[in-house]
């Protein structure tokens, strides 16, 4: 199922909202990792998962973005909060392998609770936050215009203007475009 977000002024987190705060594992080791981690810096949180077309379609040039703005302070931490036992290529093992495989320079981290998804009101696979460095939100939207399957290569963008806004202290994008992608695979009760 695709889904779309937007930005509206009635969404918890609109721009100018801080960072929820959080601590979860990163699949990679096993440490913690927390916003509170990157305190001054610029920083993308990134729900994704293994599984998603959409995810699929941006992980190399989200990671080879990533690794291109971390030396101007840009810190990314990527998130996957999937049911695992209804999906379960999209559980921590197989997101190491992920990370390892696509050489992820950022944690990838698991919501087994799916708190963390519910307090960002993340709703898609991918689902891009970023946030300045007092951690409030700047920008919150898709990757780029690319979807899976069209042809296009995915070349973020979208993503890309925005932190280059942020970097260079200019405005927040005016109505940026929604994140598209699957449906995050929400635990039933």
């Amino acid at each position: 199922m695709v889904s779309t977000r937007s930005t509206s002024p009635g969404n918890p987190l609109s721009v100018g909202s801080a960072a929820p705060p959080f601590t979860l594992p990163d699949t990679r080791g096993n440490q913690p990792v927390s916003p509170s981690d990157h305190a001054g810096s610029p920083l993308l949180i990134a729900f994704l998962c293994n599984h998603c077309p959409y995810v699929v379609h941006i992980v190399e040039p989200l990671v080879a973005l990533a690794a291109e703005l971390a030396p101007r302070g840009l810190a990314t931490i990527a998130i996957s909060a999937n049911d695992i036992v209804a999906y379960p290529q999209d559980g921590p093992v197989e997101m190491a392998a992920l990370a390892a495989a696509k050489g992820f320079g950022f944690p990838y981290c698991f919501d087994e609770t799916q708190d963390v998804a519910r307090v960002y009101d993340a709703v898609c696979t991918p689902d891009l936050f970023l946030f300045d460095a007092d951690h409030r939100l700047f920008y919150r939207g898709q990757f780029d215009g690319t979807r899976p399957g069209r042809g296009d290569a995915a070349d973020g963008a979208d993503l890309r203007r925005a932190i280059e806004a942020l970097l260079a202290g200019e405005p927040a994008p005016a109505d940026p475009p929604p994140s598209v992608g699957c449906s995050i695979k929400w635990k039933r009760s």
